[in-house]
């Protein structure tokens, strides 16, 4: 019996070192890379907004992709990131879009004394394209790290929408010329482990020649939210 004991410490004893190693062959990676996916939700202000235009409701950003870490150091804690990614920003408000027979859309503030409405908002569907300078405190045995990473994003509004239901009636447009295909802005986001702050300020217009009040729409967006990076 003692001797099956011993037999049976051991082999505990040899498999503990051969688990061990093969754990440390597989979890250092001299040439790893992190946090090439992401998902996100964000809150979408709109910022250079029209006199009168405001907002209701939650505006939302419905974000997931992937980017491609490419470390410049040795240490790998320095890196670029490039990537292709998808999102879904809606905007609720109280500007009204409503089609003007073949001659485009009026835009207007709709004042609440003359008619109600329970639903009035746009929505954008983008491919998009970030760039990123990455930083991070991470190793290849640490996956609990800081990380701070900023760049430029592009954009390419594919389809957009929008809705108003209410004392007119139920209005639905889609793919309305008047947005902007392209939309481009910076970003940051920064936390610790799971949880990063993400910012992203538009630098153009999301809509083109577009006038309320003969005023021209040169509003853009402010996205605050979370952003989750994972491999």
């Amino acid at each position: 019996m003692k001797h099956w004991l011993n037999c049976i410490f051991l082999v505990g004893i040899i498999g503990l070192g051969f688990s061990q190693s093969v754990t440390d062959s597989l979890v250092v990676d001299s040439n790893y890379r992190e946090d090439q996916f992401y998902a996100g939700v964000t809150y979408n202000w709109l910022v250079k907004e029209p006199s009168g235009l405001s907002q209701s409701g939650f505006s939302y950003g419905l974000h997931l992709g992937f980017i491609r870490d490419m470390p410049i150091n040795k240490r790998r804690n320095v890196a670029f990131g490039l990537g292709l990614g998808f999102a879904l920003n809606n905007y609720n408000q109280n500007m009204s879009i409503i089609k003007n027979g073949d001659r485009g859309f009026n835009y207007s503030i709709i004042d609440e004394s003359e008619q109600s409405y329970s639903k009035n908002r746009f929505s954008t569907y983008v491919v998009e394209m970030p760039f990123e300078i990455r930083w991070r405190t991470s190793t290849a045995k640490v996956y609990d790290f800081w990380r701070i990473y900023t760049g430029f994003k592009l954009g390419y509004v594919f389809y957009n929408t929008s809705l108003y239901d209410g004392s007119l009636g139920t209005l639905r447009y889609k793919n309305n010329d008047d947005f902007n295909d392209f939309q481009y802005g910076l970003t940051l986001s920064a936390g610790y482990d799971d949880f990063n702050l993400h910012l992203y300020y538009g630098l153009n217009s999301i809509f083109g020649n577009a006038k309320v009040s003969n005023e021209n729409l040169e509003m853009t967006t402010l996205k605050i939210g979370l952003m989750f990076f994972f491999l």
